[in-house]
């Protein structure tokens, strides 16, 4: 058991990941306290059931004094960065946000830490569209990038700041280079959940239609519980690096129709259709991850494969569908 007094300070807690991770460290018996922006209309159904054991403090990635305020008072062991502008086709409309949140936010995390106090661990969420245009299949550490959209360009800059600040000014700062992950509390602009939420929309009769873009691209998809779990691995090491967390095995995203319509009973070709809107002005085509460093130096493996994670994720579609036919 660790000690008891272990806090740690969570960016982007209201998110898919944020959740989960929340859940985990409080297992782990630590004080966790979300750091969130202040909205008109909150978004915090994933950690509704957390309210009463999470410390909320208002606080923005885009205002540096809010950061350090935050991080002197709470004096915290671990910080888990996972804001920022996460739907990679919005960055294209929005490029300039995005570089504001993705990149010198966390610029602004790394100098808060500076200053407050240089023992502090910090996690940086890496991403896999970093490689965008791969340059060798399958992905490592030592893979080039040359990322394709906005989102991919400003965690580039991120990956490159943490490893700047880590071997400049010796904080124990990592990335997790995180190929994509999901769950139940994915996002329903994310493709995923879209697919999902759609079989059960379709199958209790809501719509006829789900409208995708490029049925081809492939990806490398996991379960957003066990890649949070890897993120706490890597502030618990003696070193700080930074490391792939994928399951090695991608799947089109026609592969995640035809296993999420299967699971409903629902012959997919009477219900997708593809739309140009949909598709991006840089594809990613084929991402997928090596997590053989993860798994030899933290003990990490995943525990969820494809089919269980889009069953899950269908099950829990339909389930929330359901409730929402009978209470209208």
């Amino acid at each position: 058991m660790i000690d008891m007094a272990k806090r740690a300070i969570v960016t982007g807690i209201t998110g898919q990941d944020g959740s989960y991770l929340a859940e985990l460290l409080l297992e782990k018996g630590y004080e966790v306290v979300g750091v969130v922006r202040r909205l008109s209309a909150p978004n915090d159904w994933r950690i509704q059931h957390l309210r009463d054991r999470v410390v909320f403090r208002e606080g923005n990635l885009l205002d540096q004094l809010s950061l350090i305020r935050i991080f002197e008072e709470i004096k915290p062991h671990e910080i888990y960065n996972l804001a920022a502008m996460s739907f990679v086709p919005t960055s294209w409309d929005q490029p300039m946000l995005t570089g504001e949140y993705n990149a010198l936010g966390v610029t602004r995390v790394l100098e808060a830490v500076r200053h407050v106090d240089t023992s502090i661990r910090v996690y940086q969420a890496s991403s896999s569209e970093m490689f965008g245009k791969v340059r060798e299949v399958p992905q490592t550490e030592n893979t080039p990038f040359y990322p394709r959209s906005p989102y991919g360009v400003s965690k580039a800059f991120a990956h490159y700041i943490t490893v700047n600040y880590r071997e400049s000014h010796d904080l124990f700062a990592v990335s997790g280079i995180l190929f994509n992950h999901e769950s139940p509390r994915r996002g329903l602009e994310f493709v995923t959940r879209k697919v999902t939420d759609g079989v059960a929309r379709i199958k209790h009769g809501l719509t006829d239609k789900l409208s995708l873009g490029n049925l081809e691209a492939q990806r490398d998809w996991g379960y957003a519980g066990d890649y949070v779990r890897a993120m706490w691995q890597m502030l618990q090491q003696d070193q700080a690096d930074d490391y792939v967390i994928a399951t090695g095995i991608s799947h089109s995203v026609l592969n995640l129709v035809e296993a999420a319509f299967s699971h409903a009973g629902l012959p997919w070709k009477d219900y997708v259709h593809t739309d140009q809107k949909f598709l991006r002005p840089a594809e990613v085509e084929h991402l997928i991850g090596d997590p053989s460093k993860a798994i030899s130096k933290l003990g990490w493996r995943p525990s969820v494969d494809f089919n269980q994670l889009v069953e899950m994720m269908v099950d829990a579609d339909m389930e929330r569908v359901s409730r929402e036919v009978k209470t209208q």
